[in-house]
């Protein structure tokens, strides 16, 4: 039985005890926040603490916090015996170098507390100081069944680098396109079986072999066109930005 206590209940904090409490061979011994009343609806199946003072011993303490409070918040775990592991992708390991065992239990997802996720399809990113350590992790790790990947902090930052390209600025031209839809009053459903198959698309194709659209077609016209429909100064800079960078990754 791996024996975890998490740190922090954002999003990846609350999808990591959603998934642990029912995973064999997994016992949460714990769960700490800084504000204890956000933990109170799992008071009862878990206990949980917003001292860390009290923690108890673990085999691994996940430390899922904004990345600017991970190594200041990790430096307060005095002496512990068992892992010390944090859960950012963009965070290198050496935060957590005051400790003896210590390593990175990245989950590469998008995560929302109004989402369900399975944990079977997610890529676990894993790092660790020494052998031990990195074993336990990727027991633990083998216990949620997605797939792993044993990656380096350099390696890391590059991938979550990657992953804000397609994930955060991706859902923030849907947001551009759903006020293009309500401003012109045509439902943002529309466009979902475009997302879908966007998404699907390069599942069997390269993303060069996947691109689309008159910025690849250098159709100028039309480009004019779109420029003088949109309203906003930043949307026209971001579609001019775009359609200058597809025409020179592209050739």
């Amino acid at each position: 039985m791996i024996k975890v206590s998490l740190i922090g209940a954002g999003n990846v904090g609350f999808h990591l005890h959603a998934v642990l409490q029912k995973t064999a061979g997994v016992e949460i011994v714990q769960w700490y926040n800084r504000t204890k009343s956000s933990l109170a609806l799992h008071a009862c199946a878990t206990n949980i603490t917003d001292n860390l003072s009290e923690l108890h011993e673990a085999d691994i303490y996940l430390i899922s916090v904004s990345d600017d409070h991970i190594e200041k918040l990790s430096t307060l775990l005095k002496k512990r015996k068992g892992i010390v592991a944090h859960t950012a992708g963009s965070v290198t390991i050496n935060v957590l170098k005051a400790h003896e065992n210590y390593g990175v239990f990245y989950p590469l997802q998008t995560f929302s507390k109004q989402k369900t996720v399975d944990f079977n399809n997610i890529p676990l990113c894993l790092e660790a100081n020494n052998s031990h350590s990195l074993k336990l992790l990727q027991q633990l790790a083998g216990c949620l069944g997605g797939p792993i990947h044993s990656v380096d902090s350099v390696q890391r930052k590059a991938l979550h680098i990657a992953a804000v390209f397609v994930n955060n600025f991706t859902n923030h031209l849907y947001s551009i396109g759903a006020s293009l839809c309500q401003e012109h009053n045509v439902p943002f459903s529309v466009l979902q079986p475009l997302i879908a198959e966007t998404a699907d698309k390069i599942q069997s194709l390269s993303t060069l072999e996947a691109q689309t659209g008159p910025a690849l077609r250098k159709d100028n016209t039309t480009v004019e066109n779109h420029l003088s429909l949109l309203t906003q100064e930043a949307h026209k800079k971001i579609y001019s930005l775009l359609t200058t960078s597809i025409q020179q990754h592209n050739g």
